[in-house]
């Protein structure tokens, strides 16, 4: 049975590159925020390629020149493959230390998470605002229409022309009073459709907003760097979809009722700009990456050199025989 040889530095090699990796991902996922086509791909399956290309070429590397470094046979031209591929490792390395790496990009948004949490919390505040601004609209509409009914009925014998606009009818046994209940009825059911607000199974239109908007305020009050890319993304766009849709429902008019629509001011800072402005790295980035390459050779630098005299399969101290 052949043994394989691990080497406990292998793990922080490993670990190195799939904590680089992930921090590529994040970088990469903020450096394109709002583009849904990286590399022609998915957004999150484009991110998720840049990382494993960024880090696996770095582990490649590393763990190959590794490799070659305790072989005793080729001696020379085994040599010279780990010079070129330590000499890949730093030119990869350095490229991914430039301001435009997805990895020190990662920390450079991170660096800016107060003034982001703040425009974000602004733009909740408004969304939520917006179904109070709604409700109050609303009321006010059959409020005004309440009276006006119930003047339109005070007078229909004087203006009996405006007593049929608003819809009454004199002669068919119902009661103004039964009339008036109805039609209140019906401009409530259209100003606040059944699919507005479902208080018992939270399914409406209102509680799944605002359920939404709780996370994402959870989301960016914690700074969850996964979680806050879709809620930059889609917070416009959910905001704008909601209004559109008090719109639509304020534009219904009953009998005889003259009404302005819904409007409401979406004023929203451009947060994103915050996620894609390419900036020089950080001393923390630059430090944590370093720190990253060096786990990454650790694997290298303890390997000791083979010769021949050493047998290929001889296992060091320091390794595990699995």
């Amino acid at each position: 049975m052949n043994k394989s040889r691990f080497s406990w530095a292998d793990v922080f090699t490993l670990s190195a590159s799939l904590i680089f990796g992930f921090v590529c991902y994040m970088g990469a996922s903020f450096l394109n925020i709002g583009n849904e086509d990286v590399w022609s791909m998915n957004h999150t399956f484009g991110c998720i390629l840049i990382a494993v290309v960024c880090s696996g070429i770095l582990f490649v590397t590393a763990l190959s020149a590794k490799l070659l470094k305790r072989t005793s046979r080729n001696f020379k031209t085994n040599y010279i493959y780990e010079v070129i591929l330590l000499g890949l490792f730093v030119l990869f390395a350095t490229f991914l230390t430039f301001k435009s790496s997805p990895f020190t990009h990662f920390f450079t948004v991170t660096a800016q998470k107060s003034e982001i949490n703040s425009k974000l919390q602004l733009r909740i505040n408004q969304a939520e605002n917006m179904f109070i601004e709604y409700e109050t609209y609303a009321n006010n509409r059959e409020n005004l229409y309440k009276h006006k009914l119930a003047s339109v009925v005070s007078g229909k014998w004087v203006n009996s022309k405006q007593y049929n606009a608003y819809g009454f009818n004199g002669s068919n046994g119902v009661s103004d009073a039964s009339q008036i209940a109805t039609k209140m009825f019906t401009i409530h059911a259209d100003l606040f459709p059944s699919n507005y607000s479902d208080t018992i199974n939270h399914n409406g239109i209102k509680e799944i907003a605002m359920q939404w908007l709780r996370d994402a305020k959870s989301t960016t009050s914690s700074w969850k760097p996964i979680s806050i890319v879709g809620v930059v993304d889609e917070i416009d766009n959910y905001s704008n979809e909601w209004l559109n849709g008090l719109v639509v429902h304020s534009q219904i008019r009953e009998n005889g009722e003259i009404a302005s629509d819904f409007s409401y001011p979406l004023t929203f800072d451009d947060v994103k700009t915050h996620f894609t402005l390419i900036d020089s790295p950080s001393g923390l980035a630059l430090s944590l990456a370093v720190l990253s390459y060096i786990l990454m050779l650790l694997s290298w630098f303890i390997t000791k050199r083979d010769t021949r005299v050493r047998g290929a399969n001889e296992t060091m101290n320091y390794e595990v025989v699995l």
